[in-house]
């Protein structure tokens, strides 16, 4: 089974970047089969994991950054693939 992780914080003014920069040196052990860093409009991050394991499989996921750097607290979503026909 393929299980996505989503990761999504907004930055605080002007630091979207930072956050950025500061998502993509997260280290993951173990490593996820892939990783996407994606942005957005008022400086949101959002980073998408995909693991080969069970839905409720214990993952490793990003932290919540320090408090400086984002406006609340991060959003986090998990999803299950599912065969598209």
């Amino acid at each position: 089974m393929t299980v996505a992780l989503m990761w999504e914080a907004r930055a605080a003014e002007g630091r979207g970047e930072e956050l950025l920069t500061w998502a993509r040196a997260q280290d993951l052990a173990p490593e996820p089969l892939r990783r996407e860093l994606f942005r957005a409009p008022r400086d949101r991050v959002l980073v998408i994991t995909w693991w080969d394991a069970p839905y409720d499989a214990d993952l490793p996921e990003l932290p919540e950054p320090a408090a400086e750097l984002v406006t609340r607290s991060v959003h986090r979503w998990r999803f299950e693939a599912v065969d598209p026909s």
